[in-house]
């Protein structure tokens, strides 16, 4: 092929740029002027037309003006690129298919040919700024990215563009839908609304965002009602289907990750059908769109809340931008067609006559719109950002020093043949901070660091709509100080400006209660259920609930353990107070018996019954009556030791008289016969010894018992759950009923000695009461066994405490009663006369 020939031939005819700048190096930029094309048919006969676009985009052509802007102001900037003029070539393309044009337009250069003279020159890009919109943006980054052209957007946020496979030379100054959905889930998390409804829009940034937001979401407990895909191209009926999930739901917020076209749609059918009451909440394709001011319905997305880039100051861009004149661009057909709506006026060349003339005079500088208006520049400030990134990285591509490149060997780009590909090399190098103290750099996937401003839809005393600052996220801090709310009165979709609107399935289960899932539906949606008697929950929302400590029990409300009820037989109590007045009672009786006695002790019927057995048996009713209180109040060590050995040793001293006078009656009658000598053998020594003989027994057992295992205080907790028994463990369960049995030993002689003896002459028969005695004892004490075995807690001892009062009482009755009714109120028969003129004329047969 001979010098000259052609190499390569354009395919089709080439689309000029709107607005283009020569240059050194050129940057390429696409941008949607215009929002909505035509409905078009395509019938793959003909080469499809650029569609035509309608409505303009004040905030696109701005974006366009800020490249120009950064550009202008780059190129008078001695420091960075000196020497070297930067140019641009803007596209105004909208809808995917033609925004492919263009960025393949920027690929090839507008020359139908290339050939060995001026291939250098093909007018290549070295870098592509844009696209606005995340889907058209996935369209044409694939296909760029096979040129090593790198392509850069400002508000392209779809989570899969940081795929390094799929777009290997795609990067963005704005934080990837990964982080904003994680930013969104926290946002719900912080104002407790775990029951909601998410709607997108059906391409990839809608699908990708949703997606990212469901999971996040999930893992910070929130629960989606319904999940729900639309488009603004949907037939009619596909959008009255949302509107009716959304109007039988129950979740009152709505998670809408979609763009301005599809969020004025949802408002205006709801308004149109009066549905209210929604709280909503926007991913940052809408919520700060100016245009949401014009739709009908859009007093419903007023309290929406959403992330959106930080805000930024851009010195000297309203100048620029006021300074714009269609002579400026006499090529630019939107220039024209701008001016034209924002002065209501015609140019000369046009062909618009339903419009007075333009003067001429007209001037952006009295102009008050959303094109002259930089109070907020977010998404603007990010192509600002885009412009300086691609300079920094050309920068630092010319600057490179020999055997520091970044290439193989160390060596550096050719400066006066740039590839796109060099450039991209250095572009996931760039790192610089903005005159705002903002730093610039892109990690390893092409994302920009995650910070974004929690906005709140306001209205203004304009009638517009207002995105006002209340709060920030910064994904760069540590996650418990990435979310941070400012001060600031919040207005919510509610029409409330101090209520938070509720959104979950299930109330918040409140302390002392778990949660239990409801059967076949998502975890936020559970009954609460009081936690079971000795456990608690201390927190809301409590998954289970926790066992106190074995000596601790759960209050009333189940969300404190408290102190287990400790139960014992106390003076203060009813019962106690009414055990501790019989056996004081008990003692006053038998110390006015003793008295009575001891006044009456030389009279017959005193010295009749053995006095001194008498006495020694009403002193230890006087002990038995005092033993029982040992019974009563908390239980010690000692306390426990002595009211059974206590017991025990004071009831043997008082079976021991009783057995003792039973046998001295059965003697002393005996001996009255003819021939008898049998009191001799049981004199009153003989009863001593014998008393002090079966009391020593007694004191041998309870000897053994407090030696080698002596009864000691125990806590009883498996008796009640909810409080613990304080009571005397026996230590020795053989010493405690060996004790006992040898009682009923004792008793069961008395009882059977003074029943031999029943028949005796009433006025010398005193084993008549000893037998009612016994037989009250023998009673008392055989229904004691079960009764004592059955009853709980503190009535065990009361049980004790009563078959001591009531044998005690029992004996002092029926032994000592009769007597001294005779003494005090039937002197008369109180006389040796009178008792043995009764025994003589008792007829008595053996």
């Amino acid at each position: 092929m001979g010098q000259g020939d052609s190499v390569c031939r354009l395919q089709g005819s080439a689309q000029p740029p709107e607005l283009a700048q020569d240059g050194d190096l050129v940057i390429g930029g696409i941008f949607s002027f215009r929002t909505t094309q035509d409905y078009v048919i395509n019938t793959f006969q003909t080469f499809p037309e650029v569609r035509k676009c309608n409505n303009i985009n004040f905030r696109e052509f701005k974006f366009a003006q800020v490249v120009m802007f950064a550009i202008n102001e780059i190129n008078k900037n001695t420091n960075l690129l000196p020497n070297v003029k930067l140019g641009y070539k803007i596209y105004d393309n909208c809808g995917t298919v033609d925004i492919l044009r263009a960025a393949l337009a920027l690929v090839s250069g507008l020359k139908e040919e290339v050939n060995e003279d001026n291939c250098n020159k093909s007018g290549t890009v070295h870098a592509i700024l844009g696209h606005s919109g995340s889907r058209p943006t996935i369209a044409f980054a694939q296909i760029v990215g096979r040129f090593h052209i790198p392509v850069i957007s400002h508000f392209a946020t779809c989570a899969c563009l940081s795929n390094r496979k799929e777009y290997p030379t795609f990067f963005r100054t704005i934080p990837s839908d990964y982080y904003q959905s994680r930013a969104l889930a926290k946002l719900f998390k912080h104002f407790g609304w775990t029951w909601i409804g998410a709607l997108a829009v059906e391409n990839e940034y809608g699908l990708n965002g949703i997606a990212a937001f469901i999971q996040a979401a999930q893992e910070y407990g929130v629960c989606i009602e319904y999940s729900e895909v639309f488009s603004s191209s949907y037939r009619p009926d596909r959008l009255q289907r949302i509107i009716e999930i959304i109007k039988h739901a129950t979740s009152k917020v709505i998670m809408a990750f979609m763009s301005h076209r599809e969020i004025k749609l949802l408002a205006k059918e709801l308004f149109r059908q009066n549905i209210t009451g929604l709280q909503w909440v926007g991913s940052d394709a809408w919520i700060t769109d100016d245009s949401l001011t014009d739709s009908e319905g859009h007093s419903l997305l007023v309290g929406s809340l959403g992330f959106t880039v930080s805000k930024a100051k851009i010195p000297g861009l309203e100048e620029h931008l006021r300074q714009l004149h269609p002579s400026q661009f006499p090529d630019s057909q939107f220039v024209r067609d701008f001016w034209e709506d924002v002065f209501d006026c015609a140019l000369n060349n046009t062909a618009n006559t339903q419009r007075k003339p333009c003067s001429g005079f007209e001037s952006l500088q009295t102009v008050e719109s959303k094109f002259t208006d930089v109070s907020e520049l977010t998404f603007t400030n990010n192509v600002y950002k885009s412009v300086y990134a691609v300079a920094h990285a050309l920068d630092n591509l010319i600057k490179c020093e020999e055997g520091k490149g970044p290439f193989s060997n160390g060596i550096c780009a050719d400066t006066k043949h740039i590839q796109p590909w060099q450039v991209l090399q250095y572009l996931n190098t760039v790192n610089f901070t903005t005159e705002e103290g903002e730093r610039v750099y892109f990690d390893s996937n092409g994302d920009s660091p995650a910070r974004y401003e929690l906005v709140n839809l306001q209205m203004t005393n304009k009638g517009t709509m207002e995105g006002v600052t209340i709060g920030i996220y910064d994904a760069s801090l540590p996650e418990i100080h990435q979310f941070i709310l400012n001060n600031i009165p919040v207005v919510w979709g509610n029409g409330l400006t101090k209520e938070v609107p509720v959104s979950v399935c299930s109330e918040t289960c409140l302390q002392g209660t778990r949660k239990v899932l409801q059967k076949g539906k998502p975890i936020c949606c559970y009954n609460c259920i009081p936690c079971p008697a000795g456990e608690i929950s201390n927190l809301t929302d409590s998954i289970h609930c926790m066992k106190c400590p074995s000596e601790y029990w759960s209050n009333k409300k189940r969300d404190t353990c408290v102190n287990k009820a400790l139960e014992f037989l106390a003076y203060d109590e009813i019962l106690g107070t009414l055990i501790a007045f019989f056996a004081l009672l008990g003692v006053c009786l038998t110390m006015i018996t003793i008295l009575v006695f001891y006044a009456h002790k030389e009279t017959p019927i005193v010295r009749a019954n053995n006095s001194e057995l008498s006495f020694l048996l009403l002193f230890s009713l006087t002990l038995c009556f005092l033993c029982s209180l040992t019974f009563i109040g908390r239980p010690t060590e000692w306390s426990c030791m002595l009211r059974h050995t206590a017991f025990g040793i004071t009831f043997v001293l008082c079976i021991s008289c009783v057995l003792g006078k039973t046998i001295v009656v059965l003697m002393a009658f005996r001996a009255t016969l003819p021939g008898s000598n049998m009191m001799k053998w049981f004199g009153p020594a003989q009863q001593r010894l014998s008393v002090l003989c079966f009391t020593f027994i007694q004191v041998l057992i309870c000897t053994l018992w407090l030696t080698i295992n002596p009864p000691f205080p125990f806590n009883n907790m498996l008796l009640h759950k909810d409080r613990i028994i304080l009571e005397c463990n026996f230590g020795s369960a053989v010493g405690f009923w060996a004790v006992l049995g040898y009682i009923g030993l004792l008793a069961i002689l008395c009882f059977v000695l003074a029943f031999l003896g029943r028949k005796l002459p009433d006025n010398f028969n005193e084993a008549k009461f000893i037998t009612f005695s016994m037989l009250i004892f023998c009673a008392v004490w055989i229904t004691f066994i079960p009764s004592y075995v059955s009853s709980p807690g503190k009535f065990t001892v009361a049980v004790e405490i009563f078959a001591i009062l009531a044998s005690s009482y029992g004996m002092l009755l029926c032994i000592f009663l009769p007597k001294c009714y005779v003494i005090l109120f039937r002197p008369e028969q109180n006389t040796k006369k009178h008792i043995m003129g009764k025994m003589s004329n008792h007829d008595i047969s053996y």
